[in-house]
């Protein structure tokens, strides 16, 4: 009598046994090839939710998978733990946030253990204890110390709600913030910043990254690298020192075209440049300005306003005087904060000059142009007109001979301009990595040495949020001595942005109680770069993008060999439930643990894969985990009643064999080409037919006892990355050693899984037009497609109209045609 399946009963036994055995602590080892298996860690929000499953369970399949293919793996896992939701959640709690986040650490780990992954627990990190925040002081100092950390004063993004700076990264669609939907405004704060301008070239090179396009194409953008010219516009002011306005141009053709100049309303010529005339008008509108956001000001839906400030400056080309105004659409931060408008040749420009009656000149001719007025911008190449010693020449070839010509004349240049800024990590909050710096009176801004770091949050400090750091008004912390002169001195109030901490995550998993420095130099070497990464493309313009700074950077100051931290990146899809994403607002969040406790981390696991593919989500539904449930209640019994009542050794069907050989092996090599490739869905389906096929076998007793074996041992090994209990389980219940995740996965006989071949006539109209190899099991509409793709059927087809198609398994395919 084969017993029962209790998942609940056999998973917790196995995971004791694994924890208590070791048997997924990995070291060094350099007689394999190593690989480095990492999914984004969880950020502590207090349960993990099935979309979390979602993105760890197939990841950990893969790791498993990797694992059995003879690779030393490192599968970690930790917790991303500063940040604004926890620091919110603690003060509407009313407790500290470290209880409130080390508890939701003590039942997210929890609830990551009943999965049954295959994570090295020895290598947690958790990013909000001080033993790790040390380090990412630490690093703050190697990135000051090499000139890639400043402070500077810079308008910022302000979330009046969360009361802190936000990097354009978190501001969303609608100028709100990502965290609670506050629209943001603008607020002028001393800040620190990482140089990651730097390497905005370097950015924009996925050329060794395996990653998906759309990724490495939102980086791109990101970056947003132009060629193009700077020009420089003249001024000539009593009492202001500058002579020049400079603009950066794309379109250095349509220069004789400009007739005004837009500044940024913060650009620091305006105060100096609007006429007494003109001056409340503007101040109006400045303050109006510095309400909006960045994304509403550059919004392309939002009308265009602006303010005339009274001054000139004078086009050196032509000579021409051009008006000067402020637009909300120009940004200080962006290019040189200042614009020329050329209407007749830009969308924007032609609606603000309509708008305002600025005159349109047209510079560039468009094919048949007669001299009228145009109706609309006219942006494609033509002909150059009114420009001077350029009309007649096509605009594309004016573009560098009007940059060459104003270089030669010294008041012009070609460059290039990028959209990316440096990175902004100054938070005015208390639950985050203080910044280990100094203000002294003497010294100016001193480093924290070494030595005393790490600089520790006070548990004492008042956190709620004041639109200050709460650290500045904790007197124990802020007063201290400058570590040059000794004099009493003020510490840094600021904490840093989260996306510091990931930043190098995954450096400090290759030696996490390493205490010399960030990391054991040697262990990196070994383990890095990440070869395969998974997580959220939500990710792409913040983690992924200030983890390959980081790389970078710190690889320029001798501390790493490598360019990039993660070489393959996978992103999954999203785990819907009634037609929306999850979210606690909905009301929808799925939690797994009913599940598990119900049906076993297994069927939790195996119903993620099957759902869809992997990088496209699927919905959450509970009639197609009963089916999981079903089909591996299936396998456990034909397991276990082949056990019972064995195939016999001898007086088998010979065929039968046969085919159940040429079955189990072509699955094997399409199971392993699927698992690699993420491709579960199709992977599990291709196990549902082995069971089936296995399932008939069983019941005719056709087969003999070695090819049953083989079949029943390559099917668990196929399923151990799945579901790895009930794998362990059967593996031992049936007599093999333990344990099934330190086996090979199978490999399959390529003359045992290749197709029967046999020849498939193509007949038109009942006359033999052609004859093809084709595999035994093709289907009708394979040989269907195949059969009319055929150079010599389409000759003979001649475009006439196809009837229908006689289908006769192995053996032709008719085509009949109208006469």
């Amino acid at each position: 009598m084969v017993p029962k399946y209790n998942p609940s009963e056999i998973e917790p036994i196995w995971q004791d046994k694994w924890a208590a055995d070791h048997i997924y602590e990995v070291t060094e080892d350099k007689s394999r090839p190593k690989w480095y298996a990492l999914t984004m860690f969880p950020y502590t929000s207090g349960d993990l939710h099935i979309g979390h499953w979602y993105a760890m369970a197939p990841s950990d399949a893969h790791a498993r998978f990797k694992r059995m293919q003879g690779y030393n793996v490192l599968h970690p896992m930790g917790f991303d733990a500063f940040g604004l939701p926890a620091e919110n959640a603690a003060i509407k709690r009313k407790i500290h946030p470290l209880n409130w986040t080390m508890q939701n650490v003590e039942n997210m780990r929890r609830q990551l253990k009943t999965m049954g992954s295959c994570y090295d627990w020895n290598r947690e990190v958790i990013t909000c204890i001080p033993e790790y925040y040390k380090w990412t002081q630490w690093f703050f100092l190697k990135l000051y110390q090499g000139d890639l950390a400043y402070r500077a004063k810079a308008p910022v993004n302000w979330c009046p709600s969360c009361q802190t700076v936000l990097a354009n990264e978190q501001v969303v669609e609608g100028g709100k913030c990502e965290r609670c939907g506050t629209a943001v405004t603008r607020e002028d704060l001393e800040q620190w910043f990482f140089r990651i301008t730097r390497y905005a070239d370097e950015l924009l090179d996925h050329t060794s990254l395996q990653w998906p396009e759309r990724i490495k194409l939102m980086q791109k953008n990101w970056v947003g690298r132009s060629e193009g010219a700077e020009l420089s516009f003249g001024l000539d002011y009593p009492g202001v020192s500058e002579k020049e306005i400079r603009i950066f141009t794309t379109r250095p053709d349509t220069t004789f075209g400009v007739t005004f100049m837009v500044l940024a309303p913060e650009h620091p010529l305006v105060k100096k440049l609007t006429t007494p005339d003109h001056r409340a008008q503007v101040e109006e509108y400045i303050a109006e300005s510095r309400r909006q956001t960045d994304i509403e000001r550059l919004s392309t839906e939002r009308e265009k306003t602006g303010v005339f400030i009274g001054a000139y400056a004078t086009n050196k080309l032509n000579g021409e005087k051009v008006p000067i105004w402020i637009a909300d659409y120009v940004l200080l931060s962006y290019g040189t904060g200042a614009v020329m408008a050329v209407p007749a040749h830009d969308t924007r420009d032609f609606a603000f000059a309509k708008k305002y009656g600025i005159p349109i000149r047209t510079v560039i001719a468009p094919p048949g142009y007669g001299g009228e007025e145009l109706p609309e911008a006219y942006v494609e190449p033509g002909t150059m007109v009114n420009s001077g010693q350029f009309d007649g020449m096509p605009s594309e070839q004016a573009i560098k001979a009007i940059t060459d010509f104003a270089q030669t004349k010294g008041y012009g240049k070609h460059t290039v301009s990028y959209h990316l800024r440096d990175w902004l990590i100054s938070r005015q909050r208390y639950w985050g990595a203080p910044i280990p710096m100094i203000y002294c009176d003497r010294c100016g801004i001193v480093p924290v040495p070494e030595k005393d770091l790490p600089v520790l949050l006070p548990p004492d400090a008042d956190f709620k949020p004041t639109g200050e750091s709460p650290l500045k008004y904790c007197k124990a912390f802020v007063d201290t001595t400058c570590p040059k002169c000794q004099a009493p001195a003020k510490r840094e109030t600021d904490t840093m942005d989260t996306f510091m901490c990931s930043s190098w995550y995954f450096l400090r998993y290759a030696s996490p109680l390493y205490d010399r420095s960030a990391f054991d130099p040697d262990k990196v070497k070994y383990w890095l770069p990440v070869d395969q990464y998974t997580g959220g493309a939500e990710h792409a313009v913040m983690h992924l993008f200030y983890a390959r700074f980081f790389v970078k950077a710190i690889r320029d100051l001798g501390l790493v060999e490598f360019d990039e931290p993660f070489t393959r990146l996978f992103n999954q899809g999203t785990i819907i439930a009634d037609r929306h994403k999850m979210s606690k607002s909905r009301g929808n969040v799925v939690n797994p643990d009913h599940y598990v406790s119900e049906m076993g981390a297994d069927t939790v696991r195996a119903y993620l894969m099957f759902i869809g593919p992997w990088d496209q989500g699927g919905e959450w539904d509970d009639s197609g985990i009963n089916g999981i449930a079903r089909w591996l209640n299936r396998v456990w019994n034909l397991v276990l009643q082949g056990q019972e009542n064995p195939m016999p050794r001898d007086g088998a069907d010979p065929g039968a064999v046969r085919d159940l050989r040429h079955i189990t092996h072509k699955t094997i090599k399409r199971v392993t080409d699927d698992i690699e490739k993420f491709r579960y869905n199709t992977m599990l389906a291709l196990l549902m037919e082995l069971t089936n096929y296995m399932s008939k076998i069983q019941a005719e007793r056709s087969g003999d006892e070695a090819s049953w074996q083989e079949a029943i041992d390559a099917l668990l090994l196929m399923l151990a990355p799945v579901t790895p209990h009930l794998s362990e389980e059967l593996w031992t219940r049936i007599g093999h050693a333990y344990s099934i995740h330190n086996q090979p996965f199978p490999k399959w006989d390529k003359s045992l899984a290749a197709e029967e071949q046999v020849t498939l006539v193509i007949q038109i109209n009942g006359k033999v037009r052609d004859k093809l190899q084709v595999p035994a099991g093709i289907t009708e509409a394979e040989a269907r497609e195949l059969a009319l793709s055929q150079p010599r059927v389409k000759s003979f087809l001649g475009g006439k109209q196809t009837e229908k198609v006689i289908y006769v398994p192995k053996r032709l395919v008719n085509i009949v045609v109208k006469q």
